[in-house]
């Protein structure tokens, strides 16, 4: 059973940090690439940052380029994002995603990301 559970979210001030987890089990992660999604209420669902299955290359929406990164540790089968100069319009659930052969896709719960004062 392909589990993916998110963690690390919180309540950080504007231009904090914090660093979200997301543990994969049920399937042979080194195989697939990782994605993180957010999704605001009212608004469809944003691809925040990718990477491949070795972690040998990485993508980013614009919105989050040169603040956050996303890495990998396929020994702990874990997806990381690490996320820098946090504004307030970061608030919103964050996502992991796995997309697997056949076009089945997996998501985690979600983690609640607040950027506040």
């Amino acid at each position: 059973q392909v589990q993916l559970v998110e963690s690390g979210g919180g309540l950080v001030q504007p231009g904090g940090s914090l660093r979200l987890s997301c543990a994969a089990s049920g399937f042979r992660f080194s195989r697939y690439a990782m994605n993180w999604y957010r999704q605001a209420p009212g608004k469809e669902r944003e691809l925040v940052a990718a990477v491949t299955s070795v972690g040998d290359s990485t993508n980013y929406a614009d919105s989050v380029k040169g603040r956050f990164t996303i890495s990998r540790d396929n020994a702990k089968k874990t997806v990381y994002l690490q996320m820098n100069s946090l504004n307030p319009e970061d608030t919103t659930v964050y996502y992991c995603n796995c997309d697997q052969t056949g076009g089945i896709s997996y998501w985690g719960q979600g983690t609640q990301v607040t950027v506040s004062s």
